[in-house]
């Protein structure tokens, strides 16, 4: 029998044209036995995309009819675009779809489109003609009732343009206002909205919690653990047995730490680490050895590969294994006996080379669980107090700092591309409330265990490379030299230079220029810009090396308990030493590819709900704050305005052009920049000014922002010109205002005003029957 992937090369050699399954049985001479057969492969063909079929019940190649498969992405404002699967080599890669021909497809869907008309190679516009497949039929939303006393759902995803009715007697008592998750039922149509079900009530979105459940909701990140999965946790026990440590190297008598927040509670990696005779160093990196309680094909296994990673929020963690294991039995946790697998490594005490190594399945025992201000206090602070609370630890964190400076030379020398930017942390207070937003502290525990880790993960890399153990390996493909091109003409014009071809560029250039802005004004806009045009570091069977961090093997080791690739790799770990069958080896081959994909989509999941609950958070906090100025740097440059990022909180917001008023500013794209076409004046990319918060939209989650030097102007300019040319440009410093109606109802708060279901800007199908239903009433 033949596979869907050899009947779909046959059908490209043999049918010229789109064809009946009669046709098709026919030209590929398939035996009449098979037919049923053929006719399910032909439906697995059609559901993949692979074919599509048309009028007349034919079936044809999509890229032979000008049709293209993909993923739809809607913005806000109705309008979306399709990313092509498979781009043809002269097709176009991204289509433009209008509002009006999206054809009742949501954002997510899985779509075919047919191009109507290519610009391009790169832009193209057309019109949605089939739904594959659904991107979700869960909606997590705002409840509202209407006039009428029907109820409906607006959804927290903007992406989201239409809201969802809920059926009648589906509500589950949730009143207006309340954030709901839905199920969808009915799909919409040209005559109707879709509809749903409420099958969760989250409660006022004030409330303390409900935010990350929305967040959580609104991405899918499954929350709970399955019961067969806590059963097999908990089967596992407390505590590691005589029978668990079985054949394990014992380094129980070794000195060993972990180093980890102040708040962790799932610690993956402790180290251990001695001065040889010969002067070098013997550094031990133990990480919990997940794979010894998670066998593949378990509950436990297929839910940590669905879920892929943990997610961490302000507030909570969402773990990828239940706590009896993630800060339990695998957690190495101090004066108890853990499980882990170790990786030894002789360090050259003067190049920082790793001249041995050695892995085992190993048992430990660790002596503390320390927390990087501890050991920065120790090491950095040289706090007496600190120091002798630690006095039988105190030589070993020495011997960690000399090696540390000896590993991050190597690192530099070689050019691994460090960047130094500081991230935000949100401090609450006693009441769940935001009490502030400042710099995240990197001391140099941190930067030492950092340090240990990149050695483990490329040791262990370059291990399983040597012994050609299929595996899943972090990699970082060079940038695009098109995106090097931009960069380099944008750093130009501030008077640096990577000075090197855009395609033969070495990780070292752009370390040196790091090194050249380190401290400048520049430093910040140069450096994010620098990261947009690096390539995504993703997970593949292929080891082709890690760019930024400039080594040719690169594979995730550290953190088995909250990362499924680790897991693989411990795995893979494991069988290098004891032997890998045959068939093992080629079923792992066939099923890495995916495995790096799918564990690639869930980080990206991941860092995007981590990312919009900080940001979410970051508007509240704002909403007091408006008519306040403050400093900040610009971030971003586009046609519709300016992004800012404020200095004092590190939040980001909006100046949109419109808010320009004193000229017409003109976008060059290229140099990053905003120019006015009568005075002249610039705004680029990095630029530090002065802001002040014109508005906080906890509807759309935006904070718009003014220049003061523009909006001084602008109002002394009405002043000269007297009243009756007054516009609405917000008063300095004004008393802060309470949120309007449309953020009072996303908040959860009451609203007067009657709420109205969305679908553009006419009234949906059913509102507009109710009135044509009631207009031939009166005319009667």
């Amino acid at each position: 029998m033949k596979t869907d992937d050899e009947i779909l090369q046959q059908i490209r050699e043999k049918v010229d044209h789109p064809a009946t399954v009669k046709e098709l049985l026919q030209q590929l001479q398939w035996p009449r036995e098979q037919r049923a057969s053929f006719k399910r492969a032909l439906t697995h063909l059609v559901d993949s995309g692979e074919l599509v079929e048309i009028r007349g019940a034919r079936f044809g190649l999509p890229d032979r009819m000008n049709l293209v498969v993909g993923r739809v992405t809607t913005n806000p404002r109705g309008f979306g675009f399709v990313d092509a699967e498979r781009p043809a080599d002269e097709g176009p890669k991204s289509i433009f779809i209008a509002g009006a021909n999206l054809n009742q497809a949501m954002h997510g869907d899985r779509v075919v489109v047919r191009v109507e008309r290519s610009r391009d190679e790169n832009r193209a516009e057309g019109r949605i003609v089939r739904i594959l497949e659904r991107g979700t039929s869960s909606v997590v939303g705002r409840y509202e009732v209407d006039e009428h006393g029907r109820g409906f759902v607006v959804p927290f995803d903007r992406r989201l343009v239409m809201d969802v009715e809920v059926t009648p007697g589906e509500a589950l008592d949730a009143v207006a206002g309340e954030m709901v998750t839905l199920s969808i039922t009915t799909w919409p149509t040209q005559t109707r909205p879709a509809q749903g079900r409420v099958t969760e009530v989250l409660g006022d979105v004030n409330a303390p919690g409900v935010d990350t459940m929305v967040i959580i909701r609104k991405y899918g990140i499954a929350d709970h653990h399955g019961a067969a999965a806590v059963a097999e946790a908990v089967k596992k026990g407390a505590e590691v047995t005589a029978k668990d440590r079985e054949g394990r190297t014992d380094f129980r008598q070794w000195q060993t730490v972990t180093i980890d927040g102040e708040y962790a509670r799932d610690f993956d990696d402790a180290i251990s680490i001695d001065r040889l005779p010969n002067g070098n160093y013997w550094l031990g990196v133990h990480i919990a050895d997940v794979s010894h309680y998670v066998t593949e094909g378990s509950a436990l296994d297929e839910e940590a590969y669905d879920r892929s990673t943990s997610v961490y929020f302000p507030e909570r963690a969402v773990h990828m294994f239940p706590e009896e294991l993630s800060t339990g039995l695998c957690s190495l946790k101090p004066n108890v006996d853990r499980l882990v697998q170790s990786c030894l490594m002789e360090v050259d005490q003067r190049n920082g080379a790793v001249v041995r190594y050695e892995m085992h399945d190993a048992v430990i025992h660790s002596d503390a669980r320390m927390t990087y201000t501890e050991v920065a206090r120790i090491l950095t602070d040289r706090d007496p107090v600190v120091s002798r609370k630690y006095k039988a630890l105190v030589p070993m964190f020495e011997r960690m700092h000399e090696l540390f400076g000896i590993l991050n030379q190597r690192r530099r020398l070689r050019g691994s591309v460090d960047f130094d930017l500081k991230e935000s942390e949100i401090r609450f207070g006693e009441d769940g409330e935001i009490e502030a937003i400042v710099a995240a502290e990197r001391n140099v525990a941190h930067r030492l265990i950092e340090e240990f880790m990149l050695l483990a993960n490329e040791t262990v890399a370059e291990h399983l490379e040597s012994h050609r153990v299929p595996t899943l390996y972090r990699i970082h493909e060079a940038p695009d030299p098109k995106k090097v091109e931009d960069f380099e003409e944008f750093i130009g014009a501030l008077g640096y230079s990577l000075s090197g071809p855009a395609d033969q560029l070495e990780p070292r250039h752009f370390q040196k220029l790091v090194e050249k802005i380190h401290g400048k004004p520049e430093e910040k806009p140069i450096a994010m810009l620098m990261l947009r045009t690096m390539q995504k570091a993703m997970y593949d069977p292929t080891p082709v090396g890690h760019f930024g961090l400039a080594t040719a093997h690169y594979a995730h080791f550290t953190s088995p308990i909250r990362r499924y690739p680790d897991l693989v790799v411990h795995r893979s770990l494991r069988e290098s030493r004891h032997g890998m069958s045959k068939e093992r080896r080629t079923d792992l081959t066939e099923d890495l590819p995916e495995m790096g994909r799918h564990t690639s989509g869930r980080e990206r999941r991941a860092t995007d709900a981590e990312r919009e609950l900080v940001q979410w958070k970051k508007v509240r906090f704002m909403a007091d704050k408006v008519g306040d100025e403050f400093t900040g740097f610009v971030t971003g440059v586009s046609a519709f305005g300016l992004h800012i990022e404020l200095v004092e909180h590190f939040v980001e917001g909006m100046v949109h052009v419109s808010t320009m008023a004193d000229d017409y500013y003109r976008f060059i794209e290229k140099a990053h920049l905003l120019r006015g076409e009568k005075n002249g004046r610039i705004y680029r990319l990095g630029d530090k000014v002065a802001v002040q918060v014109i508005r906080v939209d906890l509807e759309k989650r935006l904070i718009d922002l003014g220049l003061v030097e523009i909006l001084d102007a602008v109002r002394q300019s009405e002043r000269n010109r007297g009243p009756r040319h007054s516009q609405a440009v917000p008063k300095k410093k004004p008393a802060r205002p309470a949120p309007h109606v449309a953020q009072r109802k996303r908040a959860g708060g009451k609203s007067t005003a009657k709420a109205k279901p969305r679908g553009g800007n006419r009234p949906g199908p059913r509102e507009r029957a109710f009135k044509k239903a009631a207009k031939k009433r009166k005319t009667r």
